[in-house]
């Protein structure tokens, strides 16, 4: 056994115009984008995939853009999480995760299903939503992560439950969503959103060492300072960590994120 896993670090997305000429370099074409991203980051989220389907030709032509050891974090549709009754979003799950995203073979990294702030925790019917991920497709492995954002899942029985279907529940850094840090599935995912226009790197030195400490923390099995877990300590052991600079001053997420490479890796 390895005395740590892998840990991945990134932004969401990789097309916003502000970030031409400062973290594009000047004349990139936007077809190479993808490319320079991720020569600079070990993974990026990507958000379209909330809002609508994408083709299996993007997906297979992301895989061909970036290095090997590259990871995408997909967020799930919306289509499967904002409804009244999650018991329900089979078909929607099923469409979503036939669209093509196993084109991105290895380089698929865990689905993000993040949920509405007014969607309260609901035992059973959120069970069923559970039942309703599979652990593979076509012969890829699918790793889920839910987000959640109203307090009524700060419980130990949530925690519970997603143990119990190896789940991650989403880390929520430096935001006013719902904070649960607890480790429940066997990789961590956290999405850091307190990045200000007032730092160059986005972070103090003291927040982005904050950060490091954590990511190292969770990738040894350990629980990060400052943030306790809602439920049960979690078993020790090494986990992979996929982290995502989100928010804040968007514009300084691509310096943090590189910031906190160069020290995790230093």
């Amino acid at each position: 056994m390895t005395s740590a896993g892998k840990i991945h670090i990134g932004i969401g997305g990789w097309v916003f115009e502000p970030w031409r000429g400062v973290f594009y370099p000047d004349g990139l074409p936007q077809k190479r984008e993808l490319e320079y991203a991720a020569s600079k980051l070990t993974s990026i989220e990507i958000n379209g995939t909330y809002y609508g389907s994408q083709k299996p030709e993007s997906f297979a032509r992301w895989r061909e853009e970036t290095p090997d050891d590259f990871v995408f974090a997909l967020k799930g549709s919306r289509f499967c999480t904002n409804r009244r009754v999650l018991a329900e979003a089979g078909p929607s799950v099923e469409k979503f995760l036939t669209s093509g995203l196993v084109e991105l073979k290895h380089k698929l990294g865990p689905i993000n299903w993040q949920f509405m702030p007014t969607k309260q925790f609901d035992p059973a019917d959120f069970e069923a939503f559970l039942k309703l991920l599979p652990g593979e497709i076509d012969g890829v492995q699918l790793r889920h992560a839910v987000e959640v954002r109203h307090d009524s899942f700060r419980s130990p029985d949530f925690v519970a439950l997603l143990r119990e279907y190896g789940v991650a529940a989403i880390t929520s850094g430096d935001a006013d969503y719902t904070q649960i840090a607890d480790v429940t599935a066997p990789f961590v995912y956290a999405r850091i959103m307190g990045t200000k226009e007032a730092e160059p790197k986005g972070y103090s030195e003291a927040g982005l060492d904050r950060w490091v400490r954590a990511a190292q923390a969770w990738a040894e099995g350990g629980v990060p300072e400052g943030l306790e877990p809602v439920g049960q300590a979690a078993k020790v052991e090494p986990r992979d960590v996929f982290l995502y600079v989100i928010s804040g001053d968007k514009l300084r997420n691509p310096a943090a994120a590189m910031d906190l490479i160069a020290r995790t890796q230093g």
